[in-house]
């Protein structure tokens, strides 16, 4: 692979990284060297993902963290700090989809709810370890976005709305923190083939619904795209979604396009 070696050394917290992308990300970044702190509130999978990357000599450890809650989100930060003395990448993978539905029929306290996860948890992540990654002058924060943040989805309201914030939220880290040596990006991975895709399939509400499995894109490959945003090739991105869905991204990040 290339220009990965940058990475080796390096301490990252990875949210949602119970399953999925994020699972798949810690798998990968510490298959490149880096010291990875997995956080999400399910604790279970993700030490049985912790004994797996050891096994084969990598370096990392979980926390029980639900992002939309601030003092948790500063615990996982304070770990990986005090385990690895620096914060250097953090992924804010962690979302959720539901509640899929027309907008006069979503439930306004899970509408509420997910936008806790999917926009606060983002923003309380970066906010946890900005003032780390300003003393070492220095850090890489990649926010998981969506196709959705900009392509509006019949019943999708709240995961939309999100998402467009999250673009923007990406956008004002760049501007607030790029001459401080922060890179912030973000990654529009396209459909993946994640646990997500059960809910989405019954909602049956738009053309995501019923979209062929074979349409979506491997979790490993969404883990390649955020591993190479993490490094300096991916400089020209700053500040804006990384689109992996097209021949061009694809080929970007080294896969073989579909």
């Amino acid at each position: 692979m290339r220009g990965y070696a940058e990475l080796a050394g390096r301490a990252a917290i990875v949210t949602g990284a119970s399953r999925g992308i994020g699972a798949a990300t810690a798998r990968l970044l510490a298959a490149h060297g880096v010291h990875v702190v997995l956080a999400a509130r399910g604790l279970a999978p993700m030490q049985a993902l912790v004994q797996s990357i050891r096994a084969t000599g990598g370096s990392a450890s979980a926390i029980a963290c639900d992002v939309s809650d601030w003092t948790q989100v500063e615990a996982a930060v304070a770990s990986c700090e005090s385990s690895h003395g620096r914060v250097d990448i953090l992924v804010n993978n962690a979302a959720v989809i539901e509640p899929i539905a027309r907008i006069a029929d979503a439930d306004p306290n899970a509408w509420a709810a997910a936008t806790d996860i999917n926009l606060k948890g983002v923003f309380f992540a970066a906010r946890a370890v900005l003032p780390v990654m300003l003393r070492q002058r220095s850090g890489v924060i990649v926010n998981v976005s969506s196709g959705a943040a900009t392509r509006v989805q019949e019943g999708w309201s709240q995961y939309c709305a999100s998402k467009a914030a999250v673009l923007s939220l990406t956008r004002s880290l760049h501007l607030e923190y790029q001459q401080q040596g922060i890179r912030v990006l973000g990654l529009s991975p396209g459909t993946v083939a994640t646990e997500m895709q059960a809910a989405i399939r019954a909602s049956g509400l738009n053309p995501v619904s019923r979209l062929d499995p074979s349409a979506h894109i491997a979790a490993e490959d969404a883990a390649r795209a955020i591993a190479w945003l993490c490094t300096r090739e991916s400089d020209d991105c700053l500040g804006e979604d990384f689109v992996l869905s097209t021949p061009q991204g694809r080929r970007r990040v080294g896969l073989a396009p579909r």
